[in-house]
């Protein structure tokens, strides 16, 4: 898994005491953290640099968190998405969850412990999902080689080989 401070984390809400309080929440787990106010912010953020995770404030001016959410899905789905809200409406968690897809959601105020916890577990299955895809990547890859070599050199692919990876030549 990477070092925490390989992960970037953006936190999104138009009120700057949930964002300072949210930092204060994050401040010793060494993530770099970025910050916006808005959701074209926050857009503006995202396709200026690779962020890890989000996590987004439901009532906001102009665009609310569930659309913020449903555009990540769709710009960037690798992006782990939370939603922290003092709303407690069903149908704004059903939309975050149906159209965000996010990984958790949080009534505010929430229990910085456990916020912290889904984070990290957040990012250590982020990390676990990103070891899956490259090496599938590379056994495609390996595979690939194996039935050019195959193609190229008829039965080779058949050959014994030792434990050590050694051809077994027939006598």
């Amino acid at each position: 898994m990477k070092s925490t401070s390989a992960y970037n984390v953006l936190l999104v809400d138009d009120s700057p005491n949930i964002l300072k309080a949210l930092k204060r929440t994050f401040a010793h787990e060494g993530y770099n953290l970025h910050t916006a106010e808005s959701a074209r912010e926050a857009m503006d953020i995202i396709k200026a640099q690779k962020i890890d995770l989000v996590i987004v404030d439901e009532n906001m001016p102009e665009t609310s968190g569930s659309e913020l959410l449903s555009a990540l899905r769709t710009f960037n789905p690798e992006i782990v998405r939370i939603m922290v809200s003092g709303m407690n409406d069903v149908n704004v968690l059903k939309n975050a969850v149906n159209k965000g897809e996010i990984y958790r959601f949080f009534s505010k105020p929430w229990d910085d412990f456990e916020l912290l916890i889904s984070v990290r577990y957040a990012l250590e299955a982020k990390a676990e999902r990103e070891m899956c895809r490259k090496l599938k990547d590379t056994l495609k890859h390996q595979n690939e080689m194996i039935r050019q070599l195959e193609k190229d050199h008829p039965g080779i692919a058949g050959k014994n080989l030792s434990v050590d990876g050694a051809f077994i030549l027939d006598e």
